[in-house]
C-alpha cells in the first residue's frame, strides 16, 4: 500500500528531490552570490546588537535569509507538481494561462503558496485573467470554475468563496462571478483528492520522504505538526 491513497509513491518523491535540489542550489548560491546582493549594512549591526549575533553568526542567518526568499518562490510550484499528479488534474507548468487544470471536473486554478504573495493591488489582474479564461466564447476553458488558490491563507479557517479583490483602477471590487472563486489550501486539497485529511496527511508523511531521499537523519515530527496547526484549524 502506498504512502497516501489519492497519489503515487513516485509521484510524491520526484517533487519532493525536485524541491530538495532547489533549496541545495538556493543555499549554495546565497553563499556564492552573497557578495553581489545589496546588503543594509546599517539594518545589519542593528541585527548583530538587538539579536546578540556575532558578525559570523549574522552572516549564516542572512545567507539563509536569502536563501529561503527563493526557495519559497518554488515551494507553490511543489504543491502544483503534487496536485497535477492526482487523477483527473493536469500540472501546466510554468508559462501557461493557469497552473493546473482539469478536464474531467471543469476546473482551472492558479496556485500560490501563500495568501500575500500577490500584493494586494495585483489580485484584480488575477481575477481579470481567471475570468478571461473561463468566460471568453473562444477560451477552451469557457464555463470552467476557476480558483485562485492560497495554500497558506491569511488566516486558519478553510474557506471557498467567490473571488471579488478591490480593483483599484476602477474604484470598487471586482463583479462577483460564480464561476471565479478562492479557496485554501486544505480546502483546495479536498476538491481535487476528495479527502478532506489530504493535505494534512502529506505534511505528516514528508519527514519519511525527505529521510528516505536525502542525508538527513531525522525531523522532529511532533513539533513539525504543530506548525501545520497553526497554520490550518
Amino acid at each position: 500500500m502506498g504512502k497516501l491513497k489519492w497519489i503515487t509513491d513516485e509521484d510524491i518523491i520526484r517533487a519532493v528531490e525536485s524541491i530538495l535540489i532547489t533549496a541545495k542550489k538556493a543555499k549554495s548560491d546565497a553563499t556564492k552570490n552573497f557578495a553581489k546582493n545589496v546588503v543594509d549594512p546599517f539594518s545589519a549591526i542593528f541585527e548583530m546588537a538587538g539579536f546578540n549575533l556575532t558578525f559570523d553568526g549574522w552572516l549564516v542567518t542572512e545567507e539563509a535569509r536569502q536563501a529561503q526568499k527563493t526557495l519559497q518562490n518554488f515551494i507553490g510550484e511543489f504543491h502544483q507538481t503534487i496536485l497535477g499528479s492526482c487523477d483527473g488534474w493536469e500540472d501546466k507548468k510554468r508559462g501557461n494561462i493557469v497552473d493546473l487544470t482539469s478536464e474531467k471536473y471543469k476546473v482551472v486554478a492558479e496556485i500560490k503558496n501563500k495568501h500575500n504573495t500577490i500584493s494586494g493591488g495585483k489580485l484584480a489582474d488575477l481575477y481579470w485573467s481567471l475570468e478571461s479564461a473561463v468566460m471568453n466564447k473562444t477560451s477552451i476553458y469557457k464555463s470552467y470554475t476557476a480558483y485562485y488558490v492560497a495554500i497558506i491563507p491569511k488566516t486558519s479557517k478553510r474557506f471557498n468563496r467567490l473571488f471579488t479583490p478591490s480593483d483599484k483602477e476602477k474604484g470598487q471590487r471586482c463583479p462577483a462571478n460564480v464561476l471565479v472563486r478562492e479557496i485554501d489550501g486544505a480546502s483546495f486539497y479536498e476538491l481535487v483528492t476528495g479527502d478532506k485529511y489530504a493535505l494534512q496527511d502529506l505534511y505528516k508523511i514528508l519527514p519519511a520522504v525527505i529521510e528516505e531521499v536525502s542525508s538527513i537523519d531525522s525531523l522532529d515530527r511532533e513539533k513539525l505538526i504543530k506548525l501545520f496547526n497553526i497554520a490550518y484549524e
